[in-house]
């Protein structure tokens, strides 16, 4: 019997290769398919090629062969080892498949030209896999749902709300609209806090060179002029500098154990809550979170509506997206106000994270029947105060950020120079 030689991807992206015997090369892609797996690349053991074959179905996580069935598999990269699809990469795939649709080109047809140009492992496995699950029949979100780790619940639900619609093509054009906000309010954010974490990164080392290499020095020499007698301000800088060079490794492992707590604490619900809860409340970073928390929940609220999601599904799914356990949790109060009937605006009113103006637009667009698109001019409204709010943040980090290294530093001069004060006014 003929022995094919194949190279082929699960549906999460992890490449195996194997060799299986078949009697011609469809039923080697059959006994392939039966496997879970997407054949990429298939040849004939004894070197006639064959060209390149497509196919998918719905995998089982770390899928194996079955026993006599002659088909072996050899992992050659694990899942976590290949690069996660990035935001911006789902966005450019999903803003050009809006537009192969609205084109008027069926959507396999338009699955198989965006598979002929993309470059990404994951998602090339993701899109053959799809292309062949609709062309056995399914919908497209089904297909979508093949590949929970590239393609979210947002993005599948607002899909099925498009298919049932008949205005993908819309759907899709408004999710990639979504995602490329969603990355430039990131973006900026990210942006503004380059320069806070540059500058602690620099204070930090030097702050470092201080305590082992220049405190130690003027340690022996205090020693042996003062005889130990030390200001308390002196002693204490001295104690520190001692500390982290005497028992530098009880010092990283008492960060270790901060930090291990840290991950442990945060990913409970409740350690997430109050973690959540100080970052709305910050001073200077608190608005900004708030803003961009209110500007995610009114984006992804009015995108899921005016695409026809159900108001309660769209609240379900905003609020497992929100980012944000203090939101969610209000998210989750006005999901169970709105199923006994009452407005949104009027549970909105109860959480304090909510502005008046918040909710007295979304009174008025329930009023109106315009609630969709009352949240997208909520959205937008709070994008620019984001960007307004950034600008300002950055402005006062500068200062902060200043006082604080003359606050450390300052700090350990004069502690240093204490002593010599002392011993020079003795002489005189």
């Amino acid at each position: 019997m003929p022995r094919f030689k194949y190279i082929a991807m699960d549906s999460k992206g992890t490449e195996s290769s194997g060799v299986i015997d078949a009697a011609d090369q469809q039923q080697a892609l059959a006994a392939i398919r039966a496997h879970g797996l997407f054949p990429t690349k298939i040849s004939d053991v004894g070197g006639s090629g064959s060209g390149v074959a497509a196919a998918a179905a719905q995998a089982a996580v770390g899928a194996a062969a079955k026993p006599g069935s002659g088909l072996s598999m050899e992992i050659k990269m694990p899942t976590f080892l290949q690069p996660r699809v990035k935001p911006k990469q789902l966005m450019v795939f999903t803003r050009q498949l809006a537009t192969l649709i609205d084109a008027g080109l069926p959507l396999l047809r338009g699955l198989k030209i965006l598979l002929k140009q993309e470059k990404h492992p994951r998602l090339q496995a993701a899109i053959v896999g799809m292309g062949d699950s609709v062309e056995g029949g399914s919908t497209f979100s089904d297909a979508l749902n093949l590949f929970p780790n590239i393609f979210d619940r947002l993005f599948v639900n607002m899909v099925k709300a498009g298919e049932a619609g008949g205005v993908l093509e819309l759907v899709l054009q408004r999710l990639a609209e979504f995602m490329e906000k969603s990355e430039k309010i990131k973006a900026k954010i990210k942006g503004a806090m380059v320069y806070p974490v540059v500058v602690l990164s620099f204070a930090m080392i030097i702050l470092g060179f201080l305590l082992v290499k220049v405190i130690p020095q003027f340690a022996v020499i205090f020693d042996e002029l003062l005889g130990g007698e030390l200001p308390a301000l002196t002693q204490f800088v001295i104690n520190i500098s001692d500390t982290v060079v005497q028992s530098w490794y009880l010092v990283l492992g008492g960060i270790g154990i901060i930090v291990a707590l840290f991950k442990v604490i945060v990913r409970t619900k409740r350690g997430r809550y109050i973690l959540d809860l100080i970052k709305l409340k910050t001073p200077v970073f608190g608005p900004l979170f708030r803003r961009t928390a209110i500007a995610r929940f009114t984006r992804t609220l009015g995108t899921l509506m005016s695409s026809g999601v159900p108001v309660l599904q769209a609240l379900t799914i905003v609020k497992e997206t929100a980012g944000n356990e203090v939101v969610s949790e209000a998210i989750q109060s006005i999901h169970d106000s709105v199923k006994e009937g009452d407005p949104m605006a009027m549970q909105m009113e109860a959480h304090s994270i909510f502005p008046g103006m918040v909710v007295s637009m979304v009174d008025v667009g329930e009023e109106t029947g315009a609630l969709p698109e009352m949240l997208t001019r909520i959205a937008n409204n709070f994008d620019d105060e984001v960007d307004a709010a950034v600008e300002g943040m950055t402005s006062v980090i500068e200062p902060i950020m200043i006082i604080f290294l003359a606050v450390i530093i300052g700090t350990i001069v004069i502690a240093m120079f204490m002593p010599l004060i002392a011993l020079i006014s003795g002489m005189s």
